[in-house]
């Protein structure tokens, strides 16, 4: 019953996070309406695009936006997100839909929203505070260049007949098909490249993802007067239409309800469900930190708060929902979303309606999109891997960041590029963490106080007395003890007192010659809950503790 009713309140309080703010009046209106049509405009093209370089039909990235962007809008925890596929997942779901095909990634997308949901009924929102930003710019930029190695075959028009699993063996393969490199596919590529990369310089607020597809399109057109062919989502993809034909391109209707785990072409058993549960656990973790960083980024910008675990609550439903109408993994876009932040949206209406502009352009212009190159796709992509990567920040690190920090970094990057996501973070919150264990183990520090006298040793202990510091500290002091009575230690610089720190404190007063004895003095509020749990009390003549310094010293002093 516990478990029960706190799912209900976390996703009422996500229903209630996202709700519209009163009063809603017309003019509100009008700029959610128009973020939400900018918004769509970019994520049309960006949404066929990740969804080719997922390994699926493009029409799937379309469902994705559509009905992953409405639920989420709704359910989640923050009002200016605009959720659905998004770079940071190619790299997990390529593999999963050249292994599983369709089915098993739609299944693996399911799964990955109950952990989502699971995660944000047991509030593991606030976690992401505690992944390191070496961490986090490792494994984006990880990211970012292997989805810029990925579109090399579609920008160039390479012939690759079967793409390798590994990032080196992807490599091998371009340089092998390199001499099959397609010029018409190449200028029309560097012609949408061109404009992406000039387009922000001109200052014009309208995204320049659409004049890019324009000029592609055009160069295609005068290279086709040449005789020159250029790939097309229509030359590449097709679909079967419900009388049994054979169309190309995108299928110009709506999004029809399937089951994921109906398919003739994968085989379900237990084997099969095992394999991609931890894939759907590697989805749901990068769709946790890319959708509350996402969310943080608009905090900045809006000056309001996100809820983190409705966040996630809403995240988890419209991954749910959005396999049953053929939507693969779903989450919060910071390009996109911050595009809609700069066009003026107000609420989460403009995520809805940049979803039904997606859904417009899917049902009247199927057939224009269908005639889209290949090669404008890759160079979109390129851009968007460019962007992940993060460039500037990582050339700050690296002249600014502690040696430390750059390690992190570093691995991670490269980990996620030859591996894979969540070797990378786990490496590296591990070693994260130990490196930040070594460095406050440096700060704890004991000093000899200038009352000290010949009998009696006076020394104030500055820093946390956790099990990493603990054992060097009472290993420095017991060296110093010979020759004296009395040994008082000053604790008010004492922070935290772990099991390892109290394990130690036992040892050093064991190792004590008989004639000394301890006095603790000006304990912490921790490290005084800790003794007292451990049931550790005053032993005469062996241990003392006092509230001040001067009562410690009272008797002690020649």
């Amino acid at each position: 019953m516990k478990w029960h009713s706190i799912s209900i309140v976390q996703i009422g309080s996500a229903v209630r996070a996202a709700c519209i703010n009163t009063p809603y009046n017309r003019y509100r209106l009008i700029k959610d309406l128009t973020a939400g049509i900018t918004v769509g405009i970019i994520a049309i093209p960006l949404s066929m695009a990740l969804a080719i370089a997922s390994g699926v039909a493009p029409q799937h990235g379309l469902y994705t936006a559509i009905i992953a962007g409405i639920i989420i809008a709704l359910t989640g925890g923050s009002q200016f997100s605009i959720s659905g596929p998004t770079a940071a997942f190619v790299v997990i779901l390529y593999p999963v839909s050249m292994r599983y095909g369709l089915s098993g990634l739609l299944m693996a997308t399911l799964l990955s929203g109950i952990f989502l949901i699971f995660m944000g009924i047991i509030r593991l929102g606030r976690l992401i505070e505690y992944i390191p930003l070496p961490v986090v710019l490792g494994f984006t930029c990880g990211i970012g260049i292997t989805i810029a190695t990925m579109q090399i075959k579609d920008f160039l028009g390479l012939e690759i007949q079967d793409m390798p699993g590994s990032y080196i063996g992807k490599v091998g393969a371009i340089i092998h098909a390199l001499p099959t490199i397609q010029i018409a596919d190449f200028l029309v590529g560097c012609s949408s490249l061109l404009v992406l990369i000039l387009w922000p310089k001109l200052k014009i607020r309208f995204p320049g993802h659409l004049p890019a597809i324009v000029v592609g399109v055009i160069v295609m057109l005068i290279l086709l007067q040449f005789g020159l062919g250029v790939e097309t989502i229509g030359s590449r993809f097709s679909y079967i239409l419900p009388d049994g034909t054979e169309g190309h391109g995108i299928p110009s209707m709506l999004p029809e309800l399937i089951l994921p785990w109906q398919s003739e072409q994968l085989q379900w058993d237990w084997t099969t469900f095992s394999a991609l549960v931890p894939i759907a656990l590697t989805m749901a973790m990068l769709c946790a930190i890319e959708s509350l960083l996402c969310a943080v980024v608009l905090d900045e910008m809006t000056h309001t708060k996100h809820n983190s675990n409705s966040e996630l609550i809403g995240q988890g439903l419209g991954n749910i929902i959005a396999p049953f109408f053929g939507g693969i993994s779903a989450t919060a876009a910071i390009a996109r979303s911050a595009a809609n932040v700069k066009a003026g949206a107000t609420s989460p209406l403009s995520s809805c309606f940049h979803a039904l502009v997606v859904l417009l352009a899917l049902i009247s212009f199927a057939p224009i999109l269908s005639f889209l190159p290949l090669s404008t796709m890759a160079a979109l992509l390129l851009i968007v891997a460019w962007n992940m990567s993060e460039a500037k920040r990582i050339i700050y690190m690296l002249k600014r960041a502690p040696k430390d920090d750059i390690i992190i970094m570093i691995l991670c990057m490269s980990l996620t590029v030859l591996f894979d996501m969540v070797v990378a973070i786990t490496f590296g919150i591990v070693l994260a963490s130990l490196l930040f264990m070594r460095r406050i183990s440096r700060m704890t520090k004991i000093v000899e106080l200038p009352q000290s006298t010949d009998k009696t040793l006076i020394v104030r202990i500055n820093g946390p007395l956790f099990f990493a510091a603990a054992e060097k500290t009472f290993l420095e002091l017991y060296k110093r003890v010979n020759g004296y009575q009395h040994i008082v230690l000053q604790w008010d610089a004492v922070p935290l007192l772990d099991a390892g720190g109290l394990n130690a404190l036992s040892h050093f007063i064991e190792a004590l010659p008989p004639e000394v004895d301890l006095s603790i003095a000006e304990l912490q509020f921790q490290p005084l809950k800790t003794l007292a749990r451990a049931q550790v009390v005053p032993i005469e003549n062996k241990l003392m503790f006092y509230s001040t310094l001067n009562d410690a010293l009272v008797g002690k002093l020649d």
